[in-house]
């Protein structure tokens, strides 16, 4: 799992066929503490996230597949959730 910030949205005029109806979040990765690590993944949003969000990214394909419930889908990363608050150890 990644954590992560939802910083945007892509917009495509061209498709896979099984990505129609399914959108695509811009996610920046994070530290445990919440600074952004300047790296960023592409993840269909399985979660109704939107920008600004903290999110946790399922980023392996086979599973990622898994939770869309789609078969041969050309995925690889997914929003899972939605995070409210990440608390750390002392």
């Amino acid at each position: 799992m990644i954590l992560g910030r939802v910083c945007g949205t892509v917009v495509t005029t061209i498709q896979h066929e099984g990505m129609n109806g399914h959108r695509m979040l811009v996610v920046d990765r994070l530290a445990p503490d919440g600074t952004p690590t300047g790296s960023y993944l592409i993840a269909v949003d399985a979660a109704q996230a939107g920008p600004g969000e903290t999110v946790l990214v399922l980023d392996e394909g086979n599973g990622a597949r898994q939770v869309l419930g789609r078969e041969g889908l050309p995925i690889r990363s997914v929003v899972v959730g939605i995070v409210d608050e990440v608390l750390l150890a002392e």
